[in-house]
This record gives C-alpha cells, structure tokens and sequence, in this order.
C-alpha cells in the first residue's frame, strides 16, 4: 500500500520560521513517485508551498491527525493552474472522493461567504523523495 490508497493524509507544509503546519488533505496517485492533491489559491497551504516546495505526508484520519503505526514521507511539491497534470489531479479527485466533492465545495462557500476563496483552483504534484 502506497501513501496515495489513502483516503486522508496529514500535508505538512512549513511556514518562514520553520513551523510545521499540518493539514488533512486528499490524496490521488499520479505517475511514478507522483502524487497530487488540490487546494485554494488562497489557503495558506498554498502560501506555505509558494515559499517552500518541502512537504511531509502521512497517513491520517479525517481531521489531519496521523494514524498511529504509520510513517511519513517527505517530498517536494509544484504548484500547476493548468495542464496535464492539473487536469490529472481534478479527474483523480472526482473519482476517488465522488459525492464528497460537491459537498465540500459547497461548505467551503458557506464557510466563506463574502469573501473570494475559490475551491480546487492549484494543484500540487508532490514528487515523493524519500521516508521522514
């Protein structure tokens, strides 16, 4: 079992200072040591990765809390607006998660009314480079 047969997995993105922030994330297989997720262009996350490609993922439950026994792996992450691999992410995403995806996208509307948040617009090929 690879970390992309996840359903949820701890993204562990790393701020200026150094501080780790994790966050569940949803996971697709893309080709080789590749993966993908997606998030908003105005999350943080997205900031996070803008200045700093490293990640660490690991396997975890729906709120981001890593499963016990299991181990991380580190990667480094590219952010794409377009393209094969965006397109890739978007496909692996729909099929995976299904239903969920018109209902997170609408809670993510409540959740910022009033404000521009757009949903799934980045997507983030990870090239896994090794354990943690």
């Amino acid at each position: 079992m690879t970390i992309s047969d996840e359903k949820y997995v701890a993204t562990t993105t790393f701020r200026k200072s150094g501080t780790a922030v994790p966050t569940a994330t949803w996971i697709v297989a893309l080709d080789g040591a590749r993966i993908g997720f997606w998030t908003s262009s105005a999350s943080g996350k997205y900031k996070r990765l803008r200045n700093d490609p490293k990640i660490v993922l690991q396997p975890s439950d729906p709120r981001g809390r890593a499963k016990a026994g299991s181990s991380p792996v580190e990667g480094t992450a590219e952010l794409v607006t377009a393209g094969p691999d965006f397109d890739a992410i978007q496909q692996g995403v729909r099929a995976k998660y299904g239903v969920m995806v018109p209902v997170t996208r609408f809670l993510n509307t409540l959740g910022h009314l009033g404000k521009r948040f757009p949903y799934g617009d980045v997507g983030v090929v990870v090239t896994v480079t090794e354990p943690a």
